[in-house]
């Protein structure tokens, strides 16, 4: 089922989203991950769909978009409240029917892609807004989780200030001994 992660920036979202793909079925396909904030309006549609040979002026070769790369996989789509409701529609029909059409292409290709997302945002209100889909907001919401700040979980801190103090030392051990 579609998974969708909220919390704050720096909870691990993405490690999250991580965890569940090497735990499914899907683990064995790839996981491709894309930050929905930075791409560009004018190329969302590529990116995510794909393109045919001469969809556009100075085009050549043609692309898969990441849904058809990762057929039988899994895409997190961090940072979901930030894609435009075009792209939020086409996305819909992913979901949906697990149709994608390319750009410059009349043909419907299909796939098998399961969505994990995430964001910081609010994205009940972003519907109230009509900044988000509505059905789309309860197609990704299947599953969700909520992870909680830092600063929420105690102990928490400590495991992960020693995690990364072990994985420094163990990195510049080689450097320090060099030097003694």
């Amino acid at each position: 089922v579609p998974i969708l992660i909220l919390g704050e920036t720096g909870t691990g979202k993405e490690l999250f989203a991580q965890a569940i793909h090497k735990s499914s079925r899907r683990s064995e396909k790839p996981m491709k991950t894309i930050n929905c904030a930075v791409i560009h309006e004018n190329t969302a549609d590529a990116t995510l769909f794909g393109w045919s040979k001469g969809a556009w002026t100075g085009s050549v070769g043609e692309g898969k978009g990441l849904f058809l790369e990762c057929d039988g996989g899994t895409i997190f789509l961090d940072e979901i409240g930030d894609l435009s409701l075009e792209i939020q529609t086409k996305l819909l029909r992913v979901l949906q029917q697990g149709e994608v059409q390319r750009v410059g292409d009349g043909k419907v290709g299909r796939t098998d892609v399961r969505i994990i997302a995430a964001t910081n945002k609010d994205l009940r209100k972003l519907v109230i807004e009509g900044k988000f889909r509505e059905d789309l907001f309860y197609r990704i919401n299947v599953g969700m989780f909520k992870l909680p700040a830092l600063r929420d979980r105690g102990g928490d801190a400590v495991l992960i200030a020693e995690h990364f103090l072990e994985k420094i030392n163990a990195q510049n051990a080689g450097i320090i001994s060099k030097y003694n």
